[in-house]
Parts: structure tokens; C-alpha cells; sequence
């Protein structure tokens, strides 16, 4: 990871692609306006399902998205105090158009050889999955406070 990332706080980060919205119908999520994204990682090849507010970050299929996770929004990544900070001073979500805060409630090892990890986080109920290598994810531990950061990609990217 680079120097500037982990400065800014940013735990991974990648670009994805949509390759499902509600795979199983919107019965599979508790909320109205949620959509349960189903998306592959372009660069490091994870797989994430995450549910998205739909009203507010609507997606479809084949579209690409970059998806950061981070620590703290603070840009000089230090560490946040977990309240709103209303100072109107520059944070990462400035960077990125949708943004939720969780924890990670489950790590696990899948597969093989155990070079794979799952993490699960919920963010007020809305749920995301990324699964891929650990050593790209071996920042995030169980029970991180963690920032889900979303921003379109455009066709430059």
C-alpha cells in the first residue's frame, strides 16, 4: 500500500464491477431503497456483496465503482473520535460520493490453504462481504470501526 494511502487512513482500496444488483430478488434485504450489490474487484480480484442505499448510489449491472475502506476520514489519517465532525474542514468523503460507517463483526478463513479471508462489516444493518487475499487485506481486523467508501468511476479511470 502507498505511503499516501496509509497516511490518509485508506485500509484498501480497488475498482470494481457490478456483476449483479438483488441476485435474489429485493426480498434479500431487510430495507426499502436497498439494493444488495454483487461486484468483482478489478485489480485484486475480490469479491464483494454489499448493500447500497439505492436512492441515494443507485447501480447497475457492468457499472464500475471504486470502493475504499478506511479507518478514519480525517485526511492526515488520524484517528477520528467516532463523532461527527462538524468543523467543515476537508475529509476523505469529499473524495468519494457515498460513504457508511460500521464494524467488522466476522473474519474468516475460506478455502484452501487459508490465503483467503471473508470479512464482514455492517453498516447500520446494511451488510457487506469482501472476500480476496489476506495479505491485501490484513489491515482490518475483527471488530474494526471502519468507514465503506464509494465513488463512480468514469471511463478515464
Amino acid at each position: 500500500m502507498a505511503d499516501d494511502e496509509e497516511r490518509s487512513g485508506i485500509l484498501f482500496e480497488d475498482t470494481f464491477e457490478v456483476k449483479d444488483v438483488n441476485p435474489k430478488g429485493k426480498s434479500s434485504t431487510q430495507f426499502k431503497n436497498v439494493s444488495r450489490i454483487v461486484a468483482r474487484g478489478a485489480t485484486f480480484e475480490m469479491d464483494l456483496v454489499v448493500d447500497i442505499q439505492s436512492e441515494l448510489f443507485p447501480m447497475a449491472m457492468n457499472e464500475r465503482f471504486t470502493l475504499a475502506l478506511a479507518s478514519t476520514l480525517d485526511m492526515d489519517g488520524k484517528p477520528d473520535d467516532g463523532t461527527y465532525n462538524q468543523s467543515g474542514a476537508p475529509t476523505l468523503l469529499d473524495k468519494f460520493d457515498y460513504g457508511m460507517h460500521g464494524r467488522v463483526f466476522s473474519y474468516e478463513y475460506v478455502g484452501e490453504g487459508e490465503h483467503r479471508v471473508a470479512i464482514y462489516a455492517s453498516y447500520g444493518g446494511l451488510l457487506m462481504k469482501l472476500v480476496g487475499d489476506q495479505r491485501k487485506l490484513n489491515t482490518i481486523d475483527l471488530d474494526t470501526r471502519i468507514y465503506c467508501l464509494l465513488k463512480r468511476s468514469s471511463d478515464s479511470d
